[in-house]
């Protein structure tokens, strides 16, 4: 994908200047646990529990703290949807910050979280789907 290209899906005999089309900022947070195959390796039950307790009480009440809306989860990783790149760039230097806390304070129990952030303009109507990638 090239920057600056427009992806547009789902047009099905739309005549132009018929659509009304809405524009608006989305920023992106993706995240996963670093080495998350060697900590399964060592203790899966311990490590699945540990992400689930941190999904919970840390990264589920940071998001909506900051009008976040977590998107999907996979395994370790997930995708993460904010209305402002400011508020994702907030979220993710707390929960960076919380986590390296719990580093300091029981360094067997926890891990660390690789964390991206990308934003883009989103145009949408009734009948079309287009995504501006920056």
């Amino acid at each position: 994908m090239f920057a600056g290209s427009i992806i547009v899906t789902g047009v099905s005999g739309a005549m132009p200047g018929q659509e009304q089309i809405e524009r608006r900022l989305a920023a992106i947070l993706v995240a996963d646990v670093v080495d998350y195959s060697a900590h399964m390796e060592r203790d899966e039950e311990g490590t699945l529990a540990r992400l689930h307790v941190v999904q919970r009480e840390i990264i589920g009440p940071r998001v909506s703290d900051h009008n976040g809306r977590i998107v999907k989860t996979t395994g370790d990783g997930l995708l993460v949807e904010f209305p402002s790149p400011l508020e994702a760039v907030r979220c993710a230097l707390e929960l960076q910050a919380t986590l390296a806390q719990m580093i300091i304070a029981r360094p067997p129990q926890t891990f660390q979280m690789r964390m991206a952030l990308t934003w883009e303009t989103s145009l949408s109507s009734q009948m079309a789907t287009s995504t501006v990638m920056a």
